[in-house]
């Protein structure tokens, strides 16, 4: 009787078994193909473009382009802007870090903010406010519109991402193992060189490499100051090949498009493998005590540490404020040359500054709210089911990140203008295909911020709420997303305040009528009218530093109510 009734248990069973692997699989195959077409095909459809000649398969785009003297030299400025301007990150980086971990430097927390200012402010905006500060300054006759002047302005751009790295590291390297050198008979020097160089080496040159893929991928200062020096790199390269519309100006676009990816995808590959080393050699404490001691040199060092960060942070952006305040371009500010025109034109005379406001915020959230969720989603089956097949689809979603900015935007042109043959969905030339793109290329930005706040809550939560019986639904409203939240929404606010100001990607895509913020800046600056770029570039920072306020808020009301 025990028998039979254990078997008809078991027969009833099976369905319901078999119904949930059915389920299992076919929502496995569904993301499967939903992330192949977003995140692969684009890049699949670039690579294809890039090999086809006259309707055929051949490599002639790419001996072509590589017989031509432009490319080389275009390839020449390429790498000497990319490694001048890592090289300056790294000593920039590097030197702030050591600082600020081993020494007694005073208002570390405040001076951590001014460090961080030149890769939080749009990179387009801190060209602006260079090239006006320069203007100002009253001795030498430094040149922003060349190879130097590039170079520059890239690796203060930057150098906060290796400065983020290598404090990190350097807070974490036992101090126990500094003492045992000095108490062997060795000095601070031996080590230095000893310790403290080796445990760092692979989280400094990890940062490098994230400074060199950074400088590689971006678009606005070479364009900014590139273009009306006719000095080209192979951003701008791509960029004037698609705006161009010449003779195979896509499958040349597309060729110069495969090349950088090439470099990019190689400088990754070596950043994952030393970053994998940083975190194997490196210790879970966070040392914040200072090891070395300025004595009477510290008042001197701070006022010189000061002077260079508000140099680099805050003295051009003044300038850039002074120019947006003339009445005409060129002239000293005073009392009679004072006006706030150029700020009435343009939040009341001009619609397009409002409708890019609209169309940057609009596609902001829009590209936070997808990615939150999704994002989320894919964090949550990564962390808690490592299968391969989570780990492959973590991949792919990191491919289009990877990638540098102009790259992924001629994918998106390639794979939506047509995605079968005959069939136009009418999405190139629209807002859509910006939002298609910006979800794609900040995705990960998502996931790694998700994953992070769901690393940090046991399983043995979600574990005693199923033995409670708990539905799914109940689990993730009364335990998983409270405790989920404040990680999750701070991934989310990256992502907006990232895609707010996005110029990269969007240079390619925007369309008349759907343009945003940077493209609007950028074409102002293009067309010459410097009062209007400065002042729309004083009004996006406000309303950044508005937005940011009001998201940090948000972050800060759910904290107490968790704390309460």
């Amino acid at each position: 009787m025990v028998n039979k009734s254990f078997n008809i248990q078991s027969e009833q069973s099976q369905p319901s078994s078999a119904t949930e692997l059915w389920s299992k699989k076919g929502i496995m195959t569904v993301t499967a193909i939903v992330i192949f077409i977003f995140f692969f095909l684009p890049v699949l459809r670039l690579v294809w473009q890039s090999f086809q000649y006259n309707g055929q398969l051949s490599v002639a785009h790419y001996a072509k382009i590589l017989s031509e003297a432009f490319t080389w030299n275009m390839l020449v400025n390429t790498m000497w802007i990319v490694i001048g301007s890592t090289a300056l990150s790294l000593l920039l980086g590097v030197f702030f870090a050591w600082l600020m971990a081993y020494t007694d430097f005073r208002g570390k927390k405040w001076i951590n903010i001014f460090i961080l200012l030149p890769f939080i402010i749009p990179s387009y905006i801190v060209t602006i406010a260079w090239t006006q500060f320069v203007k100002d300054i009253p001795f030498g006759t430094f040149n922003l519109y060349s190879l130097g002047g590039i170079t520059f302005l890239l690796g203060i751009s930057h150098f906060p991402l290796v400065y983020l790295f290598t404090v990190n590291v350097l807070k974490r390297i036992p101090r126990e193992l500094e003492w045992a050198v000095l108490a062997s008979g060795g000095g601070k020097w031996k080590a230095f060189s000893v310790v403290t160089v080796p445990l760092a080496l692979p989280g400094i040159i990890g940062g490098g490499m994230i400074a060199f893929l950074s400088n590689l991928d971006n678009f606005g200062i070479p364009a900014f100051l590139g273009i009306p020096a006719n000095i080209t790199v192979l951003s701008t390269a791509i960029f004037q090949e698609v705006i161009g519309f010449g003779e195979n100006a896509f499958a040349r676009a597309a060729t110069l498009s495969v090349l950088l990816a090439f470099i990019a995808l190689i400088v990754t590959g070596l950043q994952w493998l030393l970053l994998k080393k940083s975190k194997a050699t490196e210790t879970s404490y966070v040392d914040e005590k200072p090891r070395i001691f300025l004595g009477k040199w510290r008042l001197s060092t701070e006022i010189v540490v000061w002077s260079i960060v508000l140099l680099f942070s805050v003295m051009p952006l003044f300038s850039m404020v002074k120019t947006s305040l003339v009445k005409t371009y060129g002239l000293p500010l005073s009392w009679e040359t004072l006006t706030l025109f150029n700020f009435n034109f343009l939040l009341y005379d001009y619609n397009k500054v409002g409708n890019a406001l609209q169309t940057s915020t609009l596609l902001a959230l829009g590209t936070a709210i997808i990615c939150t969720i999704v994002g989320t989603a894919i964090a949550y089956i990564r962390i808690r089911q490592a299968t391969m097949f989570s780990k492959l689809i973590e991949m792919i979603i990191a491919i289009p990140y990877t990638l540098p900015g102009i790259v992924l935007a001629l994918a998106m042109i390639l794979a939506w203008m047509e995605p079968i043959p005959g069939w136009n969905p009418g999405l190139y030339g629209s807002i859509w295909i910006l939002l298609i793109a910006y979800v794609t290329r900040f995705m990960l930005l998502q996931v790694r911020g998700s994953s992070t706040a769901i690393l940090q809550v046991s399983v043995d939560l979600e574990e005693a709420a199923h033995i409670a019986g708990a539905s799914q639904f109940v689990k993730w409203r009364t335990i998983l997303l409270p405790l989920f939240l404040p990680g999750i929404i701070s991934g989310t606010i990256l992502v907006i305040l990232t895609t707010l100001t996005e110029l990269t990607v969007s240079s390619l895509l925007w369309s008349s009528g759907a343009e945003t913020i940077g493209v609007l800046i950028y074409n102002f600056e293009q067309a010459g009218y410097t009062t209007y770029s400065t002042a729309f570039s004083v009004i996006v920072l406000l309303y950044m530093a508005g937005l940011a306020g009001i998201l940090y808020s948000i972050i800060l009301i759910i904290r107490r109510k968790e704390q309460l």
